[in-house]
């Protein structure tokens, strides 16, 4: 830990003598009138706004080629590569065309930080705001608005991401730059990131194993951190969100401000729930939670230099319903619960030459995850509550560095290449009692390159990688003992290649093409784990012979947009070889089943579609359709476990206009028709289809250099009871939570 924070320190107190570029100018539209627009170069991180007569200044540019983005309310978003130091010193002067299509946003999670529309790879992107208009209790509920992402959830205060029916190590996330590694291998190990301090979310469908390497077989969930503050600005705001259902409270404060070169924020959150309660109008008994969250970052930028430092500290006390009993809504956890302690450390460095440049990440993760079983509590009225000086019965402390080092080539006009390592190095260490996977070291090296060619209607990007990763353990318990782990050695490699094609058929009309490999290297848990998994209830045995997972996906989009309608339809087949899933013995140890690791063959396909209807000139009504459909099925016959529902969702929403004080007022409504699901495998049981109705509104009021914002929603509004395929308290007859009104209130400096 003392070596990660003396290279942080190095690296970030590095600074350069370089020419100074200043990019002055202004945005109007096409009738020479001015437009309140911003400005912003994603490579660098900075950006500004036009003032009143449409005039803006960005300085302290290093010299090179950076794509500037122009964007404003009510015109269509633009990007354009400038060259610093720029031949004419006269003024930019950019014109905007008008147009009913959403602004777009900067997509972070592909290497060459695009705007979608320019994008050779469809990524999904939603903001945390949206999220919370929705109602969404959590990050991990709110990912259920993304199309083609659900979440496989442990009542409201667990979840993880399900993308196109995979999960688990097969779905990568990444935060404040750097891979998250928190023990995902476990169905009940939820994400560990609060919401607070996280600005958008987007979401790579299939194999991104070029980009990150394994465990990204089958997608990726990249969180960004908010923004700093613009130059020589300070801000400040909070906000409390109330969700009647759980008389939830999730709150947040944060300030920041920023000079020339360095930039500041600090955010902390807080949150607790009681028992949720279904549609059938009990209360699941232990479903309680409750999160503490801080966030705080420092930036420094010169004009060859921009280095951010972040750190994030996240306690989550959750409990682990098993069974209905006493209804209550105390908010003291039961047994079992756990107790998680997630430090999340990163520095990204990036640093500008004169046509090329050079980023580093580096990244230290400590995860402390305590369980605590109800064998230890003390009983109290038929519950039991955790007993004083407990000690965890399941202790697992991992820690994690990693890096991440991009060289951008030379710009070649058309073509631009990215040139990288990635690899990291992780401890597993038991503390506690009970032992499931045994400690362990693994050590992953990948290389890469990948290429984007501009061309007048094609894009096209293609890339390379491979990758190794070592895993040791060490033996566990008596070698006479039955559940004895002997120690193990094992390598694994692969190679990896993507090819992708965007062709714009014409200005409203796209088409996008990607093959790509994929690969990931069995986890601990199913090389060599040998105990009960707790919260699922099973005898878990390791298989020290598995290979490789290898996948192979082609994927297919259109896109048609002008101004009255958009429309994406996405198409994908996935082939996975020796696809690793566990499986009942029919024996039983410690009253519990017992189940192991095979693997087998398995193919996964579907797609997903979204309408968006906004006729023109009734910019203020948008009509929002999207269907999502995935089938996993395995060569021997029978079907994938744990593969989402096909659901189809239908919003009406309007959007008014600004009224003097009186901001951005909106209204939604939303129905989701999850349909039945009965393509199950022989573990599971179907699931019946059911429909919700969500619904929510809200506005902001602005007071010169104040402004606040109120909304209020609810969600399952016609009380519903109903239980979700992907829910882990479905084998247990528990319903998921029935009607909740919620109310928002934020304010802004």
């Amino acid at each position: 830990m003392k070596y990660f924070i003396s290279l942080c320190l190095v690296i970030f107190g590095i600074t350069f003598a370089n020419a100074q570029n200043e990019l002055l100018g202004t945005v109007t539209d096409n009738q020479n009138q001015a437009i309140l627009a911003t400005i912003y170069i994603p490579q660098l991180e900075k950006g500004t706004s036009t003032d009143e007569e449409g005039a803006f200044s960005i300085v302290n540019i290093p010299n090179g080629i950076y794509t500037v983005v122009f964007s404003a309310l009510g015109y269509a978003t633009e990007s354009e590569k400038i060259t610093f130091p720029r031949e004419q010193a006269t003024p930019f002067q950019k014109v905007l065309e008008t147009s009913a299509i959403e602004m777009e946003e900067i997509i972070v999670s592909t290497p060459f930080h695009q705007l979608q529309s320019d994008n050779v790879m469809k990524v999904e992107r939603i903001t945390t705001a949206a999220l919370t208009r929705s109602g969404a209790v959590n990050l991990s509920q709110g990912i259920d608005n993304i199309t083609g992402v659900t979440s496989l959830s442990t009542g409201i205060g667990i979840g993880k991401p399900v993308i196109r029916g995979l999960s688990s190590n097969r779905v990568l996330t990444y935060s404040q730059g750097v891979r998250l590694e928190n023990q995902q291998f476990g169905d009940e190990h939820g994400l560990g990131i609060s919401s607070s301090g996280i600005e958008s979310i987007e979401v790579i469908k299939g194999p991104a194993s070029l980009l990150f390497g394994s465990d990204a077989l089958g997608g990726v969930l990249y969180l960004n951190p908010e923004r700093f503050a613009a130059s020589n600005t300070t801000h400040a705001d909070a906000s409390a969100n109330y969700f009647s259902n759980s008389e939830g409270i999730n709150t947040t404060v944060g300030v920041k401000t920023s000079s020339e070169n360095v930039k500041f924020l600090v955010r902390g959150g807080y949150a607790s729930h009681v028992d949720y309660k279904t549609g059938s109008d009990y209360r699941v008994t232990n479903a309680r939670y409750n999160e503490q969250d801080l966030k705080t970052g420092i930036q420094f930028q010169n004009k060859s230099l921009k280095s951010t430092l972040r750190y994030n500290y996240n306690r989550s006390n959750i409990g682990i319903p098993e069974e209905i009993g006493v209804n209550s809504t105390s908010r003291e956890l039961l047994l079992p619960f756990q107790e998680i302690d997630n430090h999340i450390i990163s520095l990204n460095s990036s640093f500008f030459f004169s046509n090329s440049s050079l980023d580093v990440k580096a990244g230290y993760l400590y995860n402390d995850r305590r369980e605590f079983e109800d064998e230890e509590g003390e009983e109290e009225g038929g519950l039991r509550r955790q007993a004083a000086g407990d000690e965890a019965a399941l202790r697992l402390k991992l820690t994690t560095y990693n890096y991440d080092v991009k060289y951008n080539l030379p710009d070649l006009g058309k073509i631009e290449s990215i040139v990288g390592l990635q690899g990291m190095f992780q401890q597993n260490e038991n503390v506690g009692e009970e032992i499931l996977i045994p400690d362990a070291n693994k050590t992953d090296f990948g290389i890469f390159g990948t290429t984007h060619i501009h061309l007048d209607k094609f894009d096209i990007q293609t890339g390379l990688r491979y990758d190794f990763r070592s895993i040791e353990t060490e033996a566990a318990r008596n070698p006479e003992d039955f559940n004895y782990i002997p120690s193990l050695d094992r390598d694994f490699n692969s190679f990896n290649a993507a090819l992708g094609a965007k062709y714009d058929v014409n200005a409203r009309f796209l088409v996008r093409i990607n093959l790509a490999s994929g690969f990931r290297a069995p986890n601990l848990a199913e090389l060599a784990s040998n105990g009960v998994h707790e919260g699922t209830n099973r005898y878990e045995i390791g298989n020290p012979n598995l290979d490789n997972e290898q996948n192979f996906q082609s994927d297919v989009s259109f896109e048609f947009r002008n101004e009255h309608i958009e429309v994406y339809l996405n198409g994908f087949y996935n082939s996975i070889s020796d696809f690793i899933f566990i499986s009942p013995t029919g024996d039983v140890i410690e009253d519990n089943t017992v189940f192991d690791y095979i693997q087998t063959d398995a193919n996964l396909y579907g797609g997903e579609m979204n309408l968006h209807l906004h006729p023109h000139p009734l910019d203020w009504l948008h009509f929002e359709s999207s269907f999502e459909l995935v089938r996993g099925v395995i060569e021997d016959g029978g079907n994938l476990p744990l593969i989402p529902a096909p659901t189809l969702k239908n919003t009406v929403r309007i959007e008014l206009e600004n009224k003097g004080k009186f901001k951005s007022p909106f209204g939604f409504v939303t129905l989701i028709n999850a349909l039945d699901q009965d393509s199950i495998s022989e573990f599971e049981t179907r699931t019946g289809g059911y429909s919700l109705l969500n619904l929510g509104a809200g506005f902001s009021l602005n007071f010169d250099k104040v402004e606040m914002d109120m909304g209020i929603n609810a969600t399952n509004l016609t009380n519903k009871s109903y239980t979700a395929h992907l829910s882990r308290l479905k084998i247990d007859g528990i319903e998921n939570a029935g009607r909740s009104i919620n109310a928002s209130v934020g304010i802004r400096f």
